[in-house]
């Protein structure tokens, strides 16, 4: 763990801080979370380190602080930044067809109407490009969004929460391909596999599997021992159990063991979009490389212009998610907040109505993870948890507005 300081010394107030505490303990004390862990960091340094309930309801295990957690989709920012590595090598472009690497995608369908079983397609007149990958404008989708005729393709498919049994990251980008678009790439924002489909990128343009290539260029250089693809045995009594709200009465209930993957093996799925496993520190080690526009303690992981260019909004015409973002999703906020490479953007603090900073950057994860940077005030924020939806409680807006009344300086 990094080591914690007096928060007066970074600029927070103590008593204000303990409000965060406070407010989240009544989520495990009523029952709706099992436990929770946060991490407030400012300069690189922690002034606020808690945890609380438990990571185990029916052993009464507590959340301890190196508790292991299903990252889900904090996994797309590792993701981004291995392309964006190899990007500052020259190995592959932002404007480069993905079909360069994984060749089924040469042939892209739109869907224009019909129902997903006799669904009326166009050929695409734009190819997936890197850029439409890392922004989620690329028209690929999740088959769990429920809220388009394509959806339901996946789902058909065998693509709902998890991935059809057996099949690894190169099978599923090719039935991914074989499926239409919902859109033209680069007009529209859909959350997706398409960081999933970026890993594959990573994989063929390095030659390496996913999990080599996290190891190698960014977990392993910045120390974070304890994240990866799945967790060995000797620290397996980390891992916090996952929990669902009960349909009658809203509170933590233990998910069915078969709505989760085995976590003791390295999986067959390589999953760069939602598959990590890690903890806290750790991410929040991944986070200040971020905030140092990619060093950290001597090491460099990316270009300081390289992070400074991720972090900008690189949607078209410079809109916001609630310009055009399609309906039914639930990770943020869309009101002035525009989507780099591999990140929600905040463009207008006012418009959605939530203390942050114009440049702050962000993601969440489906079990209601979250972090968060931000450079103007050069605070740091990882909130782990295990409950599925994201959508379920309002964490995050709660937990901006508990960090930035802290702030005193």
């Amino acid at each position: 763990m990094t080591f914690q300081v007096d928060p007066a010394d970074v600029g927070f107030d103590a008593d204000r801080l303990a409000r965060i505490d406070r407010h989240f303990a009544r989520y495990v004390d009523d029952g709706r979370l099992a436990g929770w862990q946060v991490l407030v960091s400012r300069r690189g340094q922690v002034a606020h380190s808690s945890t609380y309930g438990l990571a185990d309801i029916a052993s009464g295990r507590p959340f301890e602080s190196d508790a292991i957690v299903r990252m889900f989709s904090m996994s797309k920012a590792v993701t981004s930044v291995a392309a964006m590595i190899l990007e500052e090598e020259g190995v592959l472009s932002l404007k480069d067809p993905i079909s360069k690497w994984i060749p089924s995608f040469a042939d892209m369908t739109v869907y224009r109407e019909g129902s997903p079983s006799k669904a009326k397609v166009t050929p695409a007149q734009e190819p997936i490009r890197i850029w439409h990958l890392l922004t989620h404008t690329a028209g690929l989708t999740y088959g769990f969004h429920y809220t388009h005729p394509v959806d339901a393709m996946y789902r058909k498919a065998g693509f709902d929460f998890g991935v059809p049994a057996g099949a690894d990251l190169a099978e599923c980008c090719d039935r991914w391909a074989a499926l239409p678009l919902l859109f033209e790439p680069g007009t529209e924002w859909n959350y997706s596999v398409a960081t999933d489909v970026l890993g594959r990128v990573v994989e063929v343009a390095s030659g390496q599997t996913l999990d080599q290539f996290f190891a190698e260029r960014i977990l392993g250089p910045l120390g974070m021992d304890d994240t990866g693809f799945w967790v060995p045995e000797d620290k397996q009594p980390r891992l916090a159990s996952i929990y669902i709200p009960h349909p009658k009465t809203g509170l933590a209930f233990p998910m069915p063991a078969a709505m989760d993957r085995p976590h003791d093996h390295l999986p067959k799925m390589l999953g760069g979009g939602g598959g990590l496993l890690g903890t806290a520190s750790d991410y929040l080690r991944f986070c200040h490389m971020l905030l140092g526009r990619g060093a950290l303690d001597g090491v460099r992981i990316l270009g300081s212009r390289t992070v400074d260019y991720m972090v900008r909004n690189h949607l078209p015409g410079g809109a916001d998610l609630e310009q055009i973002g399609r309906p039914g999703f639930n990770e943020a906020t869309y009101h002035g907040i525009g989507f780099g490479l591999g990140f929600s953007v905040v463009e207008d603090p006012v418009k959605n109505k939530v203390p942050s900073s114009k440049g702050e950057f962000a993601w969440g994860g489906a079990a209601s993870t979250a972090f968060w940077v931000d450079p103007a005030e050069e605070v740091c924020v990882v909130f782990l948890t295990q409950l599925l939806p994201s959508s379920t409680h309002p964490i995050r807006p709660e937990l901006k507005q508990l960090v930035y009344q802290a702030l005193v300086d």
